[in-house]
């Protein structure tokens, strides 16, 4: 029996969804970009998510409809706030900090005319951030690799560019509300998956992300992050999967790192060289597990960024990465004991 495929027209309003909070610095910058969308029939949704900043009147110069939070209540409630007031026959979610490409809301749609009906649709970072910092870059190529790597058959489809139709989004509840911090999109991808939703990501629907990192900012980003995505996971029985950023390569590279400062904590207390060698093997099979992280830093900023990318990955990302995990083990540990593990 054929699928049945969506039934989108070109002409079908587009409800484009923002949440913000304390964006001042870069919703301007988001807007101007959504406002350039090729594709001509769509609305904007802000939420400011009581923003302490000027979001909210950066966000008024615009033909946008902006609703208002009077607490802080986090981007999963944001999100399901604008849903209630769309008006479109598709969703498509982004985020404050994210500068869709022109043509964002055109591919995403001529993507959707061929999925399934049953699809939540995902696009991904460009290689190089809008910044263009060394750590914003290095994060940017981290995250376009993890999630491109599998398109065909994405774990989960993140919410700096999803697609999906409304009667989908309302017909499964929209986000979870009192979820883990930054994970709201992969819990929602994973319930929608277990009904039966398909996911897929289209690597040719592309936002470029302001992420202004600096070396502080680079770990504290994969500290906080890992330490979410530890609790998630483990709460999930999938800590040993391929999910995106959260990959097998990153894992290993993390474990490696951890076992490679045991080897050599163990060589300065015996001196036994073996363990330095130990350390080199495990390297070597490190960086062959990471090859195609690797080589995609190589490719998106040449010889030189790839170089420093490698060295940063392989010997310093993995510090805050392992850090999070622990503490994140921790903290689950903790809400086991208070008789709440979600």
């Amino acid at each position: 029996m054929p699928s049945v495929l969506y039934t989108r027209q070109m002409s079908d309003l587009i409800s484009v969804i923002i949440p913000a909070r304390n964006t001042g610095a870069t919703i301007g910058v988001c807007l101007d970009a959504v406002f350039a969308f090729t594709h001509d029939n769509f609305e904007v949704i802000v939420v400011d998510d009581a923003s302490e900043d000027d979001t909210a009147d950066i966000a008024r110069q615009f033909s946008c409809t902006l609703l208002s939070l009077d607490v802080q209540s986090g981007a999963a409630k944001a999100r399901n706030v604008g849903a209630e007031q769309a008006t479109g026959k598709i969703f498509f979610f982004t985020d404050a900090d994210c500068v869709p490409l022109p043509d964002a809301l055109e591919v995403a749609l001529n993507t959707l005319r061929e999925c399934k009906e049953q699809t939540v649709l995902g696009g991904t970072y460009t290689a190089m951030s809008f910044d263009n910092r060394f750590f914003s870059n290095f994060q940017s190529v981290f995250i376009n690799y993890s999630e491109t790597k599998s398109a065909e058959n994405p774990d989960y489809i993140a919410t700096h560019a999803m697609a999906i139709s409304a009667e989908l989004f309302r017909k499964h509840f929209g986000f979870r509300e009192n979820h883990l911090p930054i994970l709201e999109d992969v819990e929602f991808s994973h319930r929608l998956r277990s009904a039966g939703v398909e996911l897929q990501l289209d690597p040719n629907i592309k936002v470029r992300h302001i992420f202004n990192f600096n070396l502080l900012g680079s770990m504290r980003n994969a500290f906080r992050k890992s330490m979410y995505w530890i609790i998630y996971s483990i709460g999930n029985r999938d800590i040993l999967s391929d999910s995106g950023t959260a990959s097998i390569g990153l894992k290993v590279n993390a474990g490696l790192f951890m076992v490679s400062l045991m080897l050599l904590a163990m060589f300065a207390i015996l001196g036994n060289t073996m363990f330095v060698y130990s350390v080199g093997v495990l390297e070597l099979i490190n960086v062959y597990i990471n090859r195609g992280q690797l080589t995609a830093f190589y490719r998106a900023g040449g010889i030189m960024f790839g170089l420093i990318s490698t060295l940063y990955y392989l010997f310093i990302y993995p510090i805050p990465v392992a850090s999070g995990t622990v503490m994140g083990m921790l903290k689950y540990i903790m809400r086991i004991f208070r008789g709440n593990n979600q």
